[in-house]
């Protein structure tokens, strides 16, 4: 576990704000690219674990910390008990939402800690708030989309803009997310399409894949696909998606 204010010094709204971001990514990939592994790791046979989402976008699952009262607030305890007791998505849905109160309470444990006033705590939220949950980013409710150039607003969803060609029927959607053609206006306020494992923002220069299971887009760095390796990939499945096939306990 890290240590929490005297070993990382945020003193800023904005350097909390990168703290918070960096162990919000963490815990991201904990529960998506990594879910074999923290599965694996969450063994129900073991005391109270807790999920750490560490400042150098690693995460972690242990012991809570020792000391009392905690350098930092701890993670919810004991999420291994639950895993073999419910469905695997529920599961993690359940430990997203205790990630993001987690998250929040580390946040604002530093502001409090280095003194930020009403403003700086209104600023905090705020910048906070511009990011999609851990529970939206793994249930799949940040798929926002947003209206493209003039000359492409009349293109299908059929017609998915790729890098190598203009028509893969056979392969998995790569290249652009495109937006929706209903409720185009009222998904224009709330911004753009968002990565289903790091939650960042769309970006024109990067290569993307579509999960051909859950509809989720991905930067193809985020789930290893390179453009070269989509090309013979007749279905893509995210890592969710296909770890999802596994059996589990009922």
């Amino acid at each position: 576990m890290d240590g929490g204010a005297g070993q990382y010094a945020q003193r800023t709204v904005e350097e909390v704000f990168r703290d918070y971001k960096a162990r919000r990514a963490a815990v991201i990939k904990a529960l998506t690219t990594d879910v074999d592994e923290f599965f694996q790791l969450c063994d129900p046979e073991k005391e109270n674990l807790c999920l750490y989402g560490h400042p150098n976008e690693q995460w972690e699952v242990s012991l809570p910390s020792e000391e009392v009262p905690p350098e930092i607030p701890d993670p919810a305890l004991g999420i291994n008990f639950a895993r073999d007791g419910m469905q695997e998505k529920d599961w993690l849905a359940l430990v997203a939402v205790h990630s993001d109160a987690w998250l929040l309470s580390v946040a604002f444990y530093f502001g409090a800690r280095f003194g930020f006033d009403k403003t700086g705590r209104k600023r905090l939220f705020s910048m906070i708030n511009e990011l999609p949950t851990v529970y939206e980013v793994l249930n799949g409710k940040n798929k926002i989309r947003t209206a493209v150039n003039n000359h492409s607003n009349n293109k299908s969803k059929s017609n998915l803009k790729v890098k190598s060609s203009e028509t893969q029927p056979k392969n998995p959607k790569v290249g652009q997310p495109q937006e929706e053609e209903e409720g185009l206006d009222e998904e224009n306020e709330h911004g753009e399409t968002l990565c289903g494992s790091c939650g960042e923002n769309y970006a024109a220069d990067e290569f993307w894949i579509c999960c051909d299971l859950c509809e989720k887009w991905f930067h193809g760095k985020c789930v290893k696909i390179t453009p070269a390796r989509a090309e013979h990939i007749k279905q893509y499945k995210c890592p969710t998606c296909s770890s999802n096939k596994r059996v589990r306990p009922s």
